[in-house]
């Protein structure tokens, strides 16, 4: 019996040290092109769709998936909508896995061939460098995870003879809810329903367990995965909280789905497997697996919009709405938190610019007042959020990203002084002299809000913003020796003059710092900090 227990516990660990290294291996060798693939790929739900089961096929981790997109709807990088899209493509993506283990893993007996993959997979680790370093690992957790395999096998022929789970009842409601609720247990304990689903297609394999019990076991397996993302999410924002609701929604719906059609289910195996040549066993579970995760896809995802509605009803944003990317969980991400906050800057940028025009439109009441102390608090949030992030290598891009951001607070906090400019200037906005200024400046301000939306067509915004401001400064030279002179001459009085003055140089400042503002937050920072 002990050496049983050895082998079956050697076995999962074996298969789950493998699926680590092989998803983290993957990874890193991939750097952030899985990322950028991730994020560029979901334009609608059915491309997240498409991008979630692809890149779940690629690192063989449902669990790693849908926990970074979590992250990546965090910071703002997808829409729910297409977080939504992204987990259905995670949760019938991971079903590879049970193909590989049924058709190399159990009907080939590779455990003995996986030996030189595992050691030359620790020696590119060893001796290699930089990406293939990471290969490497990839290498030894796909050796890994045939041996563990093995193992589990030799386990499950002992275990057949001290317990057999397929003298249980196999028929009826009752028995199929008890073997899903031991297939959510074993997913929990193994935390990976890669494991779970190994484990069952060799028990069903070795004679472990009947065909139908081993149904069962995998619904629950793939109702019980959602706990990883669910655990992910704690302490997030609301963007992460949906998310996880979202996963567990719909792989407990496809797993009532599965039990509702489980007759009709079965019936479908075994006509394929009468015509179409199925082979029975472990193979005919991969496809069970496959076709009701399928099924609940093709129910949900035509509908995922107002799937995606109900599920935003249900868990309301009350929160910040300046700083609802700045998630603290990702602050073991450099590279995800800096785009959180990034994207945090600009909102804030593009709501002290309609801020501003409201100002010199002269359209301020309770509401801008609320709007710009919200300004504030957000500005002090997304510092101390700045602050948080890990230290990078300088001379990186992130690096360099951190330090614009950094600047990019300093304007805003700076620009943000201009939201209560003195009475005096006030007063002096409806004077003729200052159209020409508060027309520039207005447009210098719609054209750098409309930069910092998302999907912006025009990418000769920033140098509308530069030429503006550049021709806001060149005004403010011109004018002034000009009210000088008038002052001089006696056409103006001198207090109304340095009040005019002070009207011209708050405009100017405005366009100065939105200058600023927005090359530094689209990576275009010129080298003068001055407009000369």
């Amino acid at each position: 019996m002990t050496a049983l227990l050895f082998k079956l516990t050697g076995g999962v660990g074996l298969f789950l040290l493998g699926m680590v290294l092989l998803t983290d291996g993957l990874k890193s060798f991939a750097g952030d092109a899985l990322r950028r693939a991730l994020v560029k790929f979901t334009g609608n739900p059915l491309k997240a769709f498409l991008s979630g089961c692809v890149v779940t096929l690629m690192v063989q981790s449902s669990s790693a998936t849908t926990v970074a997109v979590i992250g990546f709807v965090s910071a703002g990088l997808l829409t729910f909508p297409q977080a939504v899209g992204v987990v259905m493509g995670a949760s019938l993506g991971t079903t590879g896995t049970g193909w590989i283990v049924a058709e190399l893993g159990l009907k080939v007996s590779v455990g003995f061939y996986a030996l030189p993959l595992v050691g030359m997979g620790a020696f590119m680790n060893l001796l290699g460098a930089g990406r293939w370093k990471a290969m490497g690992f990839a290498l030894a957790g796909f050796g890994l995870i045939f041996l563990g395999i093995e193992t589990l096998q030799d386990g499950m022929n002992g275990l057949s003879g001290v317990f057999n789970l397929a003298e249980l009842p196999k028929g009826g409601v009752l028995s199929r809810l008890l073997m899903i609720a031991i297939g959510i247990v074993m997913t929990l304990i193994m935390q990976s329903s890669s494991a779970a689903v190994a484990t069952t297609l060799t028990a069903l394999h070795t004679g472990s367990i009947h065909f139908e019990q081993a149904t069962a076991l995998v619904i629950g397996a793939a109702i019980g995965t959602t706990v990883t993302g669910a655990l992910a999410a704690i302490g997030g924002n609301v963007s992460a909280k949906r998310t996880a609701l979202a996963h567990v929604t719909f792989n407990a719906a496809t797993g009532l789905i599965a039990l509702i059609l489980f007759p009709f289910l079965l019936g479908g195996i075994t006509w394929a497997q009468q015509h179409i040549g199925l082979d029975p066993g472990a193979t005919s579970l991969a496809a069970f697996h496959t076709a009701f995760i399928a099924l609940g896809v093709l129910v949900f995802l035509p509908f995922v919009r107002r799937f995606s509605r109900a599920i935003e009803d249900w868990l309301p944003d009350r929160g910040p709405a300046l700083t609802r990317h700045l998630d603290p969980t990702l602050l073991h991400l450099p590279e995800v938190a800096l785009e959180a906050s990034g994207r945090a800057l600009k909102e804030i940028a593009g709501e002290s610019y309609r801020l501003l025009l409201a100002r010199m439109e002269g359209r301020w009441g309770s509401h801008e007042l609320r709007v710009s102390d919200a300004i504030h608090l957000a500005l002090e949030s997304t510092r101390s959020f700045i602050a948080g992030v890990p230290s990078v290598t300088v001379g990186t891009p992130m690096a360099q990203s951190r330090l614009d951001q950094l600047h990019a607070v300093d304007h805003l906090v700076r620009l943000s002084g201009s939201f209560h400019p003195p009475g005096a200037v006030l007063e002096h906005l409806t004077d003729a002299r200052m159209q020409l200024p508060i027309s520039l400046c207005s447009e210098v301000l719609k054209a750098a809000e409309l930069g910092f939306q998302d999907g912006v067509i025009d990418p000769e915004w920033i140098r509308r913003v530069e030429d503006g401001t550049r021709n806001l400064s060149d005004v403010r030279r011109k004018e002034r020796p000009l009210v000088l002179e008038e002052t001089a001459s006696g056409q103006w009085d001198a207090k109304t003059a340095l009040e005019v003055l002070d009207a011209m140089r708050w405009i100017d400042t405005i366009g100065y710092h939105v200058w600023r503002i927005s090359n530094h937050l689209t990576g275009k920072d010129p080298k003068s900090e001055s407009m000369t």
